[in-house]
């Protein structure tokens, strides 16, 4: 896992630099770069079939604390979860370890405007579900370009970025 969290590490700092080189040369345009990390919530507490709102198990907090690892090198400046225990249990480590509040997003109203122009020209970090995280993707790119993710599936990220020419690309990369 260590050496994972290492070239994850070293993708994601190119990545990063990358967008900090484009953000220097958009303040002569007066255009934004905005990019969108979107993850799904880490393994949940599946022991009781009714509980509506689980906690997450052991492994899923071990997760959403490499999830920080891995994002140590990301300058985000928002951290947006749904409200419930899994996401914000998945997302709380990394929004600590930025300094950042977590914001609490409506996955039946993602994407909105007010959503737009709060991220805009932002780096932003997005811990939803197995079918809203892909959902949210798409919104983003204005396709459907992803399907839902497996219920097993807790280590898909999707990179999402809005280009100041209003371009928009993606990648999606498996983390397990």
């Amino acid at each position: 896992m260590k050496s994972l969290a290492i070239i994850i590490t070293i993708i994601l700092s190119t990545f990063s630099a990358n967008n900090s080189e484009k953000d220097k040369k958009n303040t002569d345009n007066h255009s934004e770069v905005t990019t969108y990390y979107l993850i799904r919530h880490a393994e949940k507490d599946r022991s009781n079939a009714s509980e509506k709102d689980p906690v997450l198990m052991d492994k899923g907090i071990m997760r959403a604390e490499d999830w920080a690892k891995i994002f140590k090198d990301v300058p985000f400046d928002m951290v947006y979860s749904t409200n419930y225990n899994r996401t914000k249990a998945t997302a709380q480590p990394t929004a600590t370890s930025k300094n950042l509040e977590l914001s609490m997003y409506d996955p039946n109203n993602m994407f909105d405007a007010e959503f737009q122009k709060e991220t805009k020209g932002k780096t932003v970090l997005v811990v939803g579900h197995s079918n809203t995280t892909p959902a949210f993707a798409n919104a983003i790119l204005k396709e459907k370009k992803y399907e839902d993710i497996s219920d097993d599936n807790n280590g898909t990220l999707f990179i999402v970025t809005i280009h100041p020419d209003d371009s928009v690309s993606s990648q999606v990369l498996h983390i397990n």
